[in-house]
């Protein structure tokens, strides 16, 4: 591992890996808790973003399962409804899945 110079001055291995510890010291003018969050952010890209997508993506897999459930239920085209249901179940279980995945990473660290 790196190790402090015979200064005492850490090398430059040291100063890389301590802008994304948690609680570091923020540059001047920086709140703590700005910075905090932009660590956060450049640990984890876009995660808010993600998450936005993925419970729309449900949310379109929960209505189209609606629609081809009601279609069924009358007795409607029932052959093709029967398969674009369950893709439509198919979406909702993989945004769930997804929804999770991305909540265990943040208890995980």
């Amino acid at each position: 591992m790196a190790k402090a110079n015979a200064e005492g001055k850490k090398t430059a291995k040291q100063d890389k890996k301590a802008w994304n510890t948690p609680n570091a010291k923020p540059p001047k003018g920086m709140s703590q808790e700005r910075y905090d969050r932009l660590v956060a952010e450049s640990k984890a890209p876009y995660k808010g973003f993600r998450k936005v997508i993925y419970a729309s993506a449900g949310a379109s897999g929960a209505i189209g399962g609606f629609v081809f459930l009601t279609k069924i239920l009358a007795g409607r085209d029932v052959a093709e409804s029967l398969p674009n249901l369950a893709l439509q179940i198919g979406v909702v279980a993989i945004t769930v899945f997804l929804f999770r995945w991305e909540d265990r990473k943040k208890k995980d660290k």
